[in-house]
């Protein structure tokens, strides 16, 4: 076990110091507990290294808002250990940070193994709307609901006391932790830069992952040059837990020929799954870009703000509705799209003398004002994306209550009040 400073993770390591050092990385919302099952087959080859990401299985509540930041905390933590090259598997958000390593830092990775992945984990709107909902009523909503996403429905009635662990490791995760790995995972998109990866790859699904599953892994395949890909029958999108023997055989095969750069070519063919439901449960445990272009020039050396706005509006409004806004214009509108997302979101929204919960604030407080209960509407939710919870809304619209007349609040309120139900309701 590690003390750890806010640029590191907390880590363990299994296995004979003498031998090359094998990654294991986490999915969200789970410890480094969810490969105890490859442990006792893997040390017998490699040193192994787990690490909890931040505020999760009680490491510090430290947040990290990229996957380059988690994957720089990583290598921060190697650093520091002496570790310089090793081969790395990851699930899910796992994954990401594999992905991540082999494309920033290559000469690191000496093979890689991607479980459950996706170069973008569905949309940037899926993963804020969920920090709404957490930040609106806590992990519990999502902590009931993980069973059904990370196992086969058979696993999960077959084993309760591994359903039961699930549950507590989300439950037991630092809320403001998990949101920003949500607002991390809203942001990662490598679909553009998989052909750089030059390391040899094995991408593993589980044949009934309903989360990640056979189009995201053969999307990794295709763009990847030196990627395998092997299916896992009976797994859904936690294989490793699920389906352990057959994982633990993948990885053993994977990382024993990649390393010695042979042939990595041809296909895998996943051995018979052998039977793990009546397999003694984990123990339940108490935590719980490619190259840049040269920006556009408007005006004499000075940069062209719109592809700043675009961003920062999507970030803030949301992909859906930015893409309904701008497939609506037309020669009539067009040039007002343009305008507004040059300067009222390249310039104004993207300023640096206000956070942009501040800047909610202010727009809510203008709406009421001018009575714009469209836009009062859509900039509630972007005010839940950019951080603020129920509650503080309520506070900015009695404010302005106050200063811009109770009838021009009373309507905001029936706006906001419709919104704010819709976005935190988690889903059944």
């Amino acid at each position: 076990m590690s003390e750890t400073p806010m640029n590191t993770l907390q880590y363990r390591f299994d296995g004979p110091e003498d031998a090359p050092v094998l990654i294991l990385g986490a999915s969200l919302g789970t410890t480094w507990h969810m490969w105890d099952r490859q442990i006792p087959e893997l040390t017998r080859h490699w040193r192994v290294f787990r690490f909890d990401m931040p505020g999760h299985g009680g490491a510090p509540a430290h947040p990290c808002g990229s996957v380059g930041e988690l994957a720089d905390r990583l290598l921060a933590t190697l650093d520091g250990l002496g570790v310089q090259r090793f081969g790395y598997a990851g699930c899910a958000f796992g994954g990401a940070i594999g992905a991540e390593l082999a494309l920033r830092h290559p000469q690191r990775v000496a093979s890689l193994a991607l479980i459950a992945a996706s170069p973008r984990f569905g949309t940037a709107d899926e993963f804020r709307q969920r920090g709404v909902i957490v930040r609106s009523n806590g992990l519990d909503p999502i902590a009931r609901s993980a069973p059904e996403r990370w196992f086969t429905p058979g696993f999960a009635a077959a084993q309760p006391a591994i359903t039961d662990w699930a549950v507590q490791m989300v439950r037991t995760t630092d809320p403001g932790c998990y949101i920003a790995a949500c607002e991390a995972l809203a942001a990662f998109d490598v679909r553009a830069e998989l052909g750089r990866i030059g390391i040899p790859t094995l991408v593993l699904v589980g044949s009934e992952d309903q989360v990640t599953g056979q189009v995201e892994a053969r999307t990794l395949v295709a763009g990847i040059p030196d990627a395998r890909l092997a299916v896992v029958p009976g797994a859904s999108h936690l294989a490793p837990v699920e389906q352990p023997a057959a994982v633990t055989d993948l990885l053993v095969r994977h990382f024993s020929t990649a390393w010695q750069a042979q042939d990595t070519q041809a296909a895998i063919t996943p051995p018979p799954v052998k039977p793990v439901l009546s397999a003694p449960p984990v123990a339940p445990v108490a935590e719980i870009a490619a190259a840049e272009q040269p920006e556009a020039v408007v005006g004499p050396g000075r940069p062209d703000p719109y592809e700043a706005g675009i961003k920062v509006r999507r970030e803030v409004l949301g992909d859906a509705h930015v893409d309904r806004a701008l497939a609506a214009a037309d020669d009539f509108s067009g040039d007002f799209q343009e305008l507004i997302t040059r300067y009222a979101w390249g310039e104004v929204w993207n300023r640096p003398g206000l956070d942009r919960r501040s800047r909610s604030c202010v727009t809510l407080t203008a709406l009421v004002a001018g009575g714009h209960l469209d836009e009062l509407a859509f900039h509630t939710r972007a005010a839940l994306r950019n951080g603020l919870t129920p509650a503080e809304i309520k506070e900015v619209l009695l404010q302005a209550a106050v200063y811009c007349g109770v009838p021009a609040a009373n309507s905001a309120f029936k706006v906001a009040q419709a919104v704010i139900r819709e976005e935190t309701t988690p889903p059944e």
